[in-house]
């Protein structure tokens, strides 16, 4: 800030008889050019004692507007997207069969739903944020490291997301117009992107923005449609698929069984688990950014069926389709996408255009929730002055599917897929040092009103880290690194031992960081820290029982609550 953009004092009399000049402070407007952009893009409910705003402050009564059968839906709809339908291909590529790829999934997304939902109760209950919640673990400061290298992860799967969009565009406008598949491409071969690919990848950019303008909790409504939608497409695709396949003759893909067996099988068997969880980290990290919208504690239960239901339906319908293509056309294909740009007669293409509308809804669906809400939650943390959520999703999105040119990173930047790919060392760790804080250390009790405070209780320091935390997350990723690192390239040579460790990362890095943060917090107590819980206000109807403007919840909670007598 300049120095003409500091606040001056003037003086003037108080009367005319007066001589003495008192000071009365006046804020003069900024007059730098930045200065004058800043205080027009400030938001007018930032609050600067508080580092907060409307969209980060918990919940208020009325924008809680999420049930239970919402949350179930966000995760059907969530479920039946392009990735969904390939999530068996890569297990049955590395040797399992159908049967023991579908199991793995199934176990996988049972186990990464209930820490979703072990997670999801702060925001449930104190209807907060995990950049607002991650403050009690880790401390004031040292929490938005944490929120920062979520936010990374956001955008960097938001821009790989925007591909499988721009997937699902190309496909309907193949279907629409057969001439598309040859539009002539005018850029060069280092662009790593044709003109056709990126025609659809702008449509689908400029589908995605006026989504990301609808308020959080008014998504329920557009993944309601979704869940309405996609599945019709999936089961379409599979009964088209049997129907066209059954009296073919060839091999099937269901005869095969595991092409890796002993020792081999059981850790092929670990590294599809591990990278089936991996790929939950996000949502077991920001599973607040969507329960701080209901208004009853149980109602984030219902995940526990929804999700773990959804995700192997889909990938059932993928094994399906994919047997089904072995016979139609000589060679699987695993990508639905794929298997509708086969449908070139006028009905199949009807068919197709169809399809692809499900599957670009899904697309949009999946990366918003998945990511830009995410992404959106940690930028409005770290800018709470000028960013809110809306704001905070254009700019993940303009982030994410532009100047990370992803379609250069999938083509031509393995190295950095597969770092980003086992990103999951660090977010495992977070979410069981989350997940200690809150349900074994502190028991479920936290201050909100101390949550917004720089200065409160829960900075634990003159520098706002909480050491324990930064020691059981330290313990959480470093044994994994090794693994990691061969990962990424595996010209680095490493021990077996370390490689396979790497293999059970998501259950290393949860478990261990949660047990070390569990046990230095039991010999180590930060003593002010432990509360009774106070929540943001409840119902209005119940509002007068309570002092303060601190109500109870409607779900009955009145855990640490004065009430009048």
């Amino acid at each position: 800030m300049a120095v003409d953009d500091i606040q001056k004092t003037v003086y003037v009399n108080t009367s005319e008889e007066s001589t003495d000049a008192l000071p009365v402070a006046t804020e003069v407007g900024p007059t730098t050019t930045w200065g004058k952009f800043l205080k027009k893009i400030q938001l007018d409910s930032s609050n600067p004692e508080r580092l907060s705003n409307a969209d980060l402050d918990p919940v208020p009564w009325e924008r809680r507007t999420w049930r239970w059968y919402n949350l179930a839906l966000y995760w059907v709809s969530d479920a039946f997207s392009p990735s969904g339908w390939r999530a068996a291909s890569s297990l049955m590529q590395i040797g399992l069969s159908w049967r023991w790829s579908l199991f793995n999934i199934a176990l996988a997304n049972i186990l990464i739903a209930i820490i979703i939902t072990f997670n999801a109760h702060p925001g449930a209950r104190y209807h907060v944020c995990f950049p607002v919640f991650s403050r009690v673990p880790f401390g004031f400061y040292f929490s938005y490291v944490m929120v920062c290298m979520r936010m990374i992860t956001g955008i960097f799967w938001y821009g790989i997301q925007t591909y499988t969009g721009a997937e699902c565009v190309r496909s309907l406008l193949f279907a629409i117009w057969p001439s598309f598949r040859n539009y002539p491409n005018a850029l060069p071969k280092s662009a790593n992107i044709e003109t056709n690919f990126m025609i659809s990848w702008f449509v689908y950019f400029m589908l995605c923005v006026p989504v990301h303008l609808i308020r959080v909790e008014n998504t329920r409504w557009y993944f309601m449609f979704k869940c309405c939608l996609t599945p019709i497409c999936g089961f379409a695709i599979v009964g088209w698929t049997v129907q066209s396949a059954k009296s073919l003759p060839g091999p099937s893909l269901f005869a095969e069984g595991n092409t890796v067996h002993g020792t081999q099988f059981t850790w092929a068997f670990m590294s599809a688990l591990y990278s089936n969880m991996g790929g939950g980290s996000t949502y077991a990290t920001n599973a607040s950014d969507y329960s701080r919208y209901t208004r009853r504690e149980n109602s984030i239960l219902f995940q526990l069926f929804a999700l773990p239901f959804s995700n192997v339906l889909m990938a059932v319908m993928g094994v399906i389709g994919a047997a089904g293509t072995r016979k139609l056309y000589g060679k699987i294909l695993w990508d639905p996408l794929l298997l509708i740009d086969n449908w070139t007669s006028p009905g199949g293409r009807a068919a197709a255009a169809f399809c692809a509308i499900a599957f670009t809804v899904a697309q949009v669906g999946q990366n918003i929730s998945a990511n830009s809400i995410a992404a959106a939650n940690d930028l409005n943390c770290v800018f709470p002055k000028y960013i809110n959520i809306r704001r905070g999703q254009i700019i993940a999105a303009l982030l994410g599917a532009w100047a990370l040119t992803p379609w250069n990173i999938l083509t031509s930047a393995t190295a950095f897929l597969s770092f980003m790919s086992g990103y999951s060392i660090w977010l495992s760790s977070i979410a069981g040092i989350l997940f200690s804080d809150y349900w074994l250390v502190h028991r479920l009790k936290y201050d909100v009103r101390e949550l917004y405070k720089p200065d409160g209780i829960y900075r634990y320091n003159k520098w706002g880290f909480n050491w324990r935390a930064v020691v059981a997350f330290t313990c959480g990723w470093v044994p994994l690194l090794p693994g990691f690192i061969h990962a990424i390239n595996p010209n680095i040579k490493v021990i077996t031992g370390m490689q396979r460790l790497y293999f059970l990362g998501f259950f290393y890095g949860f478990f261990c960081a949660a047990l070390v943060y569990w046990v230095l917090c039991y010999f180590f107590p930060q003593q002010e820290t432990y509360v009774e819980a106070v929540l943001p206000p409840g119902n209005p109807l119940d509002e007068e029982l309570c002092i303060d403007g601190i109500g109870t919840d409607i779900a009955g909670s009145d855990y640490g609550m004065e009430k009048k007598d």
